[in-house]
């Protein structure tokens, strides 16, 4: 068993990365930081500037802002302003009205908002907020993390300062717990279960947003499309198809702004989605135990927090590949598996999903969480059957941490000119 010091450490890790927020991720920290920089000016801006990195720019472009029926960016900042309060952190949306979007959209037309890329930046999650009115001036600056503050000036007198001459946002965590595979299994399956239990709040929550999402209709209607079958002829009412409607459905209402709260896990709902959602649908479904699915369901997330360690909040490799995979280990428990064969289900995940591209947060996003979960549930079935991709295949190793190791190189910093190519593409669309 890991050591009481050591646990209270992951622990606090694990609850500093799987929070509940509103509405995608990256609109809602535009939002948060709106919201902060409009708190020091004290008035409502004549003037705001918003500076971002690509990779937030090609996140917020086309989802949903919870609460509007609008999408983008514009709104999000308008609301952030208007009646965001940056306490709130990523449900910092979560008072918005029809009234208030009225407002917003007034404001938008008022032409006060103007949204450009950030130059010559490393950093990939990276929100500049500059904002005037008559009287006033107030910057903040989002860095690192998604509710990361690391600058904050009112009237050019400086609030709040955390930046660092190499930009790496991502390296600044003084709270940072080093991570292995076994150590995240060992957490997992043998921490007291008393001191786990608080991981049921995601499964509450997002439970709770798949069951409504399957009510309604939401994004492309995956989740409702895979549930709902009626003729039963493709998919049928199976504890498979019943993984992959719960979690795109969750995904769908997401994505499509629904006024719902997710928990997210590394500053991604859909991440938070997949590493809970097939690991609940699957541990009910084979009737498991609470403590099952309450260690299946840590397995999972911590997984999920440990790969992001190397891979850094934000990148060209879609979160479903890392979130998958924590589920993928989840359901290898649930079917009885043990070490072995979490290493041979992670060895699966990596060597089928990995080079899945992230082209920005959408509503068409509910395919790939369904791509990456029926992935999760074969490299889970085949890893309890004895079968595993080997180390003369592709970017395998022996060595399980090695294998993520590739996997992130690649998706951290291979897949940088993907990534460029991606943002233009979706810039220049006629």
């Amino acid at each position: 068993m890991i050591p009481q010091n050591e646990r209270a450490e992951i622990i606090a890790l694990i609850n500093r990365e799987v929070v509940p927020a509103i509405g995608c991720t990256e609109p809602i920290a535009v939002a948060l930081c709106a919201a902060r920089a409009a708190e020091e000016l004290g008035e409502k801006p004549l003037k705001i500037e918003a500076r971002l990195s690509a990779n937030i720019l090609k996140n917020a472009m086309g989802v949903g802002i919870p609460g509007t029926g609008m999408v983008g960016l514009p709104i999000a900042i308008a609301l952030g302003v208007l009646i965001g309060r940056s306490e709130y952190q990523l449900e910092v949306l979560r008072d918005v009205t029809p009234e208030s979007v009225e407002q917003g959209k007034a404001y938008i037309a008022e032409k006060r908002i103007d949204i450009k890329l950030k130059e010559h930046i490393t950093e990939k999650l990276y929100i500049e907020i500059e904002m005037s009115s008559e009287n006033h001036h107030a910057t903040a600056v989002i860095s690192g993390g998604h509710t990361n503050f690391v600058y904050v000036e009112q009237d050019h007198k400086t609030i709040l300062d955390n930046r660092t001459p190499t930009n790496a946002g991502e390296s600044h965590d003084e709270h940072h717990v080093e991570l292995n595979l076994h150590k995240v299994w060992d957490f997992a399956t043998t921490s007291p279960v008393e001191e786990l239990t608080f991981i049921q709040e995601a499964r509450r929550l997002n439970k709770a947003a798949a069951e409504m999402s399957l009510k309604n209709n939401y994004g492309h209607c995956i989740g409702r499309t895979l549930r709902y079958d009626k003729e039963l002829k493709i998919m049928g009412d199976t504890i498979f198809s019943r993984v992959l409607a719960y979690t795109s459905a969750a995904c769908d209402a997401r994505m499509a702004g629904a006024m719902v709260p997710i928990m997210s896990n590394s500053g991604s709902g859909n991440q938070g989605i997949a590493t809970t959602l097939p690991v609940v649908v699957y541990g009910e479904q084979i009737n498991a135990s609470e403590e099952q699915i309450t260690r299946a369901l840590i397995l999972s997330h911590l997984t999920a927090i440990y790969i992001k360690q190397s891979l850094g909040r934000l990148s060209a490799l879609c979160g479903c590949v890392v979130a998958a995979t924590g589920s993928s280990c989840g359901i290898t428990y649930l079917m009885g598996g043990g070490y072995n064969e979490i290493v041979s289900a992670v060895k699966n995940m990596i060597a089928n999903l990995t080079g899945m591209l992230c082209d920005g947060a959408k509503p068409s996003c509910a395919m790939k969480l369904t791509t990456g979960v029926g992935t999760a549930m074969l490299s889970a079935m085949m890893a309890c059957d004895g079968h595993c991709v080997s180390s003369v295949e592709g970017i395998i190793e022996d060595d399980v941490d090695k294998c993520i190791r590739n996997l992130t190189m690649i998706g951290r910093d291979g897949m940088n000119n993907t990534d460029a190519m991606v943002l233009d593409i979706m810039t220049h669309k006629c």
